[in-house]
């Protein structure tokens, strides 16, 4: 009888894995060692970007209202005021008819019709618009005007106009600023300026 065990078997000898090919081998060198430098140089961007930007959480200041100054007076030396002959003046109503509760507007233009300059005061202490209805004197600007209202002196050279906005409230007015006086009614009124001497032609216009 043979006692002799047989040897045991080897075990099989394990395979390698396969080696990866050679592109997934450089994607994997570039995650290894281009991904750090990457990171820093974004870091080193961002940290650029942020010094341009002043003081963390400082809010933007708001833009200045925009403020139109007022017309200082003009002080030239060696120019006169303007004549009577020289000034043409108009004032023109902005609708033929105003309907009721609205509030006519008008312009208001002067022009040196010289060669030369000049100066003229169009302050309301010195110039009137004058509205009437026939022989009723319906309303001026002088009325209530304070006499030490500012001046507004125009340097216009020769052939210039100066032109603005004028608002008539649509009601009566008397010397000394007088209140409780009636209101205008519908029907025909007539407009005219003054100032330095000089008169508008006057503008027919109707309130509805």
């Amino acid at each position: 009888m043979n006692d002799r065990t047989p040897p045991a078997a080897r075990a099989p000898r394990p395979v390698p894995p396969p080696r990866p090919p050679a592109r997934v081998f450089w994607i994997r060198r570039f995650v290894v060692l281009g991904l750090p430098v990457l990171l820093i140089v974004l870091l080193v961007v961002w940290l650029t970007g942020r010094g341009g930007d002043g003081e963390p959480g400082a809010a933007p200041s708001p833009e200045a209202p925009q403020v139109t100054p007022s017309t200082p007076p003009v002080d030239e030396p060696g120019v006169g005021d303007c004549t009577p002959e020289q000034l043409v003046l108009a004032i023109t109503p902005g609708a033929e008819t105003f309907p009721a509760a609205v509030d006519p507007t008008f312009e208001v233009g002067v022009t040196n019709s010289g060669a030369e300059p000049c100066l003229v005061d169009v302050g309301d202490a010195q110039r009137e618009v004058l509205i009437t209805s026939g022989d009723d004197r319906v309303w001026s600007s002088r009325d209530c005007a304070a006499e030490d209202a500012a001046p507004r002196t125009l340097l216009l050279a020769g052939g210039q106009s100066d032109v603005t906005q004028l608002v008539w409230p649509r009601e009566r007015s008397a010397a000394g600023c007088a209140g409780g006086l009636p209101d205008p009614g519908a029907g025909t009124y007539s407009v005219t300026l003054t100032a330095a001497g000089a008169t508008s032609p006057p503008a027919v216009f109707g309130l509805g």
